[in-house]
C-alpha cells in the first residue's frame, strides 16, 4: 500500500446525539473513580463492526460495494445501553466499554454477512468474536487500575436504557492526531436499500 494514498478506516454504526450525551454522563461519573485512563471523547464513540486499518486506494474503490452489499440485505434493529465492562477483564484491564442489548442477534448476524462480503472482496476476515461495545476510554497502565469493578457498579443502572434504531452503516476514516484520533465520515449506507 502507498503510504500517502493509504486510508486508515473503519466501518461504523454512528450513534444520536441522546445516547452520546448519556455516555458523556457515565464517562463523567467515572472519571473520579477510574485511573491513568485516556477518556474517548463522545463524538468519536461508534459501534465499530470492522476495523481495516490502512485501505489502499485501489482497495477503496472495491470496499463500498462490499458494504452496499451487505447493508442491501439488513433490516433496521434496535439496541441500548447494556452493563459495563473491560477487555480483556477488569483485573488488567485495556479498554473500558459499556456493552449492548436488544436486537444483538441481528447484530451478530450482520457483522458476520459484513466479514463474508468482505472476505470474499478480497479483505481479511477478523479472527476474533465479535463482542458489540462501546468504547469509553483506553487504560495507559492496567495496573493503575485498582478498584475498576467497584466503580462500574456505581454507574450499572443509573444511565437511561432507551432503544434506538440502527438504520445503516457508515465508512469512516481515521486521522491519528496529537489530542487523539479524528473520524471523518466517507459514506453511509443505509440498510435495505438496493
Amino acid at each position: 500500500m502507498a503510504g500517502e494514498a493509504a486510508i486508515r478506516a473503519f466501518l461504523a454504526i454512528d450513534l444520536p446525539e441522546g445516547l452520546r450525551d448519556e455516555l458523556r454522563k457515565i464517562q463523567d461519573r467515572l472519571k473520579p473513580r477510574v485511573d491513568d485512563i485516556r477518556w474517548t471523547r463522545p463524538e468519536g464513540i461508534h459501534l465499530t463492526l470492522k476495523f481495516f486499518g490502512n485501505v489502499s486506494k485501489d482497495e477503496m474503490d472495491t470496499l463500498p460495494q462490499a458494504i452496499e452489499k451487505t447493508a442491501a440485505g439488513a433490516q433496521p434493529f434496535s439496541f441500548r445501553l447494556g452493563a459495563p465492562g473491560a477487555f480483556p477483564g477488569t483485573r488488567k484491564p485495556r479498554v473500558l466499554w459499556i456493552g449492548v442489548e436488544g436486537d444483538v442477534a441481528k447484530l451478530a448476524g450482520l457483522q458476520q454477512g459484513l466479514e463474508g462480503n468482505l472476505e470474499t472482496a478480497g479483505f481479511r476476515r477478523e479472527n476474533r468474536p465479535f463482542r458489540p461495545h462501546l468504547t469509553l476510554g483506553r487504560f495507559r497502565d492496567a495496573a493503575k487500575s485498582a478498584g475498576l469493578e467497584s466503580a462500574l457498579e456505581t454507574v450499572k443502572g443509573l444511565y437511561r436504557t432507551e432503544s434506538f434504531t440502527a438504520e445503516g452503516l457508515t465508512l469512516f476514516k481515521s486521522d491519528l492526531k496529537p489530542g487523539g484520533a479524528v473520524y471523518t465520515a466517507l459514506k453511509y449506507f443505509p440498510f435495505g436499500k438496493k
